[in-house]
């Protein structure tokens, strides 16, 4: 099926409905225009303007020091070469938790200035409040639990989580929370795949997986990472489907040759 501009746009509802009928959803990372393009002529189904952003456009260790206005620059980018697929927006640390109020305001300028079609939000029950607010306002939520990145120095490691009977029990809790308070979809990150599994179960909203195995009812991976531009990261939940680190460096250094050989440009590359 080839994508064209009168193509059905994903939407919330396609993507409970895509869970009710079994079928997996297809989620990547995105953080610009030319990038964005080309994943969703592809036809995957949710493209995440992660705050990834931080680490893989930015080159920060963790993903807290990216702004506000850093991701609404991404999100906008993204929006701008998108036909098909929901546009998912993480709202950046510091910009929703422990003030409601806050939350809102966020959530309200990305929608506005990027044109994104809803955000996403780590935590659970602690940051129930500020999700209810933002559902109040019209803007689908999506949750992420789990492993969540914006809290890495209260975790300080980036190991599997809800291993322990207590923390799996929370996780249950908060995904449940979570689907109550009216979210459409909750990303679980780096747990056990049975954990997942039975999540999925439970919850009627569908779970996207990182880390989370096979039995959730979609798959989300970071753009860099699958394409293995970004050659240094190799947990255990990636798949790399291409090299583009060595392509890329194979095709830097051919051009570099051939200007210093004065073989580019020839007689017909010029006017």
């Amino acid at each position: 099926m080839s994508v064209h501009k009168d193509v059905k746009k994903v939407t919330t509802h396609v993507l409970q409905e895509m869970k009710n009928a079994g079928e997996k959803i297809t989620m990547l990372t995105g953080y610009d225009f030319s990038m964005a393009r080309i994943i969703d002529n592809a036809g995957i189904d949710v493209i995440l303007v992660g705050d990834s952003a931080s680490n893989v456009m930015a080159g920060h260790e963790t993903t807290l020091p990216i702004t506000l206005n850093e991701m609404i620059y991404h999100a906008s980018s993204v929006v701008r070469g998108v036909d098909r697929a929901l546009v998912v927006v993480d709202l950046p640390f510091g910009s929703y938790q422990g003030n409601s109020k806050e939350a809102l305001s966020s959530a309200i300028r990305i929608m506005k200035e990027s044109g994104a079609h809803s955000v996403k939000m780590e935590g659970g029950q602690e940051i129930l409040e500020s999700i209810t607010r933002i559902l109040t306002a019209g803007i689908p939520v999506m949750g992420h639990l789990g492993l969540t990145p914006q809290s890495i120095y209260k975790f300080g490691t980036y190991v599997v989580r809800a291993k322990e009977k207590d923390e799996a029990a929370l996780l249950i809790e908060d995904a449940k929370a979570l689907e109550a308070a009216g979210c459409f979809a909750i990303v679980l990150e780096k747990i056990p795949a049975d954990l997942a599994t039975k999540v999925a179960k439970e919850i009627t909203i569908p779970i996207i997986g990182i880390g989370a195995g096979g039995g959730v009812d979609g798959q989300v991976l970071v753009v860099h990472d699958m394409l293995g531009i970004n050659n240094e990261f190799n947990p255990r939940f990636l798949r790399k489907y291409n090299n583009l680190y060595e392509q890329m460096t194979g095709s830097f250094k051919e051009y570099i040759n051939d200007v210093r050989s004065g073989d580019f440009p020839n007689e017909e590359e010029q006017y």
